[in-house]
């Protein structure tokens, strides 16, 4: 027993890490309301596995001339843009900051308003976010 102990620790029986460009995963979980709880937003999810690892995602409009700062201090937490759809030309930029992690209600709503408050410093505006996973079924937005 204790030898498989340790390759799973060490990572020789360790699953491959998700890989957020994964063309399968799907949106499990998603709140765009300001004032709905994260706790009521995963108790509604369909398809999560919460003791998976997820893509959480959050949907942020950021100035143009902020998104290079956004990403850079976004990046000390461990999140990476993901692909932008083409600029719209609008005052303000679609950003989407994501990473993975395992998805619970308190570090979902710590993050939360970790971006608003980075989205609201850079004078841009936290939209919501989504949590996407292999699979499952789709949450619309």
């Amino acid at each position: 027993m204790a030898p498989r102990i340790w390759r799973r620790l060490f990572g020789r029986d360790a699953p491959a890490p998700l890989d957020p460009a994964r063309a399968d995963l799907v949106v499990v979980a998603a709140s765009f309301d300001d004032a709905e709880a994260c706790s009521a937003a995963l108790a509604r999810a369909e398809g999560l596995t919460e003791d998976a690892p997820a893509v959480l995602r959050h949907h942020l409009r950021i100035p143009a001339e902020q998104v290079e700062r956004v990403c850079e201090i976004a990046a000390q937490e461990g999140y990476a843009p993901a692909p932008r759809p083409d600029a719209t030309g609008d005052a303000l930029e679609m950003l989407i900051l994501q990473r993975v992690q395992l998805v619970d209600a308190l570090h979902c709503s710590q993050e939360r308003s970790r971006m608003a408050g980075l989205a609201q410093r850079h004078d841009g505006f936290a939209d919501g976010w989504d949590v996407l996973q292999p699979g499952g079924a789709a949450t619309p937005r």
